[in-house]
């Protein structure tokens, strides 16, 4: 690490600044990636809808009444472009996407999938590959159920597919992967077209291998940029393995992220699958909100126009933070950052060893952060390095408030390192 008079201050002038920003009394919360109440505010129109004379669908299904547990014809229709998949090949569920995963991860544990010969809780040990860094929510579903996780190294342009092959070829206990492959959480990474290919072509030991595609962000874009991925599920069919892929997508950083939809395209035989599945749960979704969302969204078009509102306040948020780690950090050797293209996180990397010193520093002077950790499985860092920074839900003038407190920490742990 670079001297003291590199880094531009003493550990002593340091202390003396942290204090500072502990006096100031801030209260700020950076930890999940919410999206805050003026993206919300889009939305309201919502509230208004269907309406009262309004809560006929198409083929003159009640929204009303039970039943539908596909969800309706045209909220298929209309995510269909967002999963790139016909909507036959789609079921529409309720609020939360994480929601699915887990009961589909619990249906495969229970019951097996299509392909299973038998349930995977009949095998003494399951394990699912865990690009790292990732999604924590993802983690907690495999910890929960006591499924062994193995971390893989994630790149830029997707988890590092040599280690993803070899575990997956030569592991009958591995039944699943975990992957989010646009603008991932937290890095921002995309998959390349060349990843996607290596992921529907590989050999899995296992028949009952599947992919959790959580492509959350899918039209999540922060610049004019509107960036693709190539369609997994299509690549995985061309290679015969059309049932490796769940893939997921939601409104809830949309619309309402407390009242949205779920959309999982897949093939024919896991929509059957899960369509079984769900038939003891539920008597169908809450189709009067499948409805609305349908009436304010409209089409692609629509989709598109509001996420162009969200951009236009979230980019700012982002650019602050960027700005602001490149005035205060850029000196320090040992401290990076994503630059991401869209979704809604920053991942920041400190000196191995001060992750956690540097999220408790920033706690005492009133900013909560994700705890280090949070980004690798069972919530260990091995390096001690990575730190999630989610600016979506405070006003900008508070993420820079936030950004410059964070920076601040980051120098103040580093000299601390450089000391001892």
């Amino acid at each position: 690490m670079k001297s003291q008079e590199a880094i531009g201050m003493s550990l002593k002038q340091l202390q003396a600044e942290y204090l500072a920003l502990q006096q100031r009394g801030i209260t700020l919360d950076l930890t999940r990636g919410k999206p805050s109440p003026q993206q919300l505010d889009l939305s309201n129109e919502l509230l208004n809808l269907p309406g009262v004379p309004n809560f006929m669908a198409e083929n003159a299904v009640d929204t009303r009444n039970y039943g539908g547990l596909q969800g309706l014809s045209e909220v298929r229709h209309l995510f269909s472009s967002m999963l790139e998949a016909p909507p036959e090949q789609i079921v529409i569920a309720n609020n939360a996407s994480l929601a699915l995963m887990h009961d589909i991860v619990a249906f495969a544990l229970l019951k097996g999938t299509c392909d299973s010969p038998e349930p995977w809780s009949k095998q003494s040990d399951i394990a699912f590959i865990c690009p790292v860094p990732g999604y924590d929510r993802h983690f907690k579903i495999c910890e929960d159920y006591g499924i062994r996780m193995i971390s893989v190294g994630l790149q830029e342009d997707g988890p590092n597919m040599d280690e993803v092959e070899e575990l997956a070829a030569a592991d009958p206990s591995i039944k699943g992967m975990w992957c989010v492959p646009k603008y991932s959480n937290p890095t921002g990474a995309i998959y390349s077209d060349a990843v996607v290919e290596r992921l529907a072509a590989m050999k899995t030991a296992a028949g009952d291998f599947r992919i959790f595609w959580d492509n959350a962000y899918a039209v999540h874009h922060l610049t004019s940029e509107q960036v693709s991925i190539a369609n997994l599920l299509e690549r995985s069919a061309v290679y015969g393995h059309a049932n490796r892929v769940f893939v997921f997508a939601s409104t809830s950083k949309i619309t309402f992220a407390g009242a949205g939809l779920t959309a999982m395209a897949a093939s024919q035989p896991n929509v059957q699958w899960l369509l079984s599945r769900l038939t003891p749960r539920t008597i169908g979704p809450d189709k009067v909100n499948q409805l609305r969302h349908v009436r304010f969204l409209k089409d692609k078009e629509g989709i598109a126009a509001l996420m162009e509102k969200h951009r236009e306040l979230l980019a700012p948020k982002f650019e602050a933070v960027l700005e602001i780690f490149a005035a205060e950090l850029s000196q320090l050797s040992g401290i990076t950052w994503t630059k991401p293209k869209g979704g809604y996180f920053i991942s920041l990397d400190v000196p191995a060893g001060c992750a956690k010193r540097v999220v408790a520093l920033a706690r005492d002077a009133g900013i909560v952060l994700t705890p280090a950790g949070a980004t690798h499985p069972y919530g260990n860092d091995p390096e001690d390095r990575t730190i999630r920074i989610a600016p979506s839900f405070p006003k900008l003038d508070e993420v820079r408030q936030a950004a410059k407190a964070v920076a601040l920490c980051v120098r103040f742990a580093a000299a601390e390192k450089h000391e001892a």
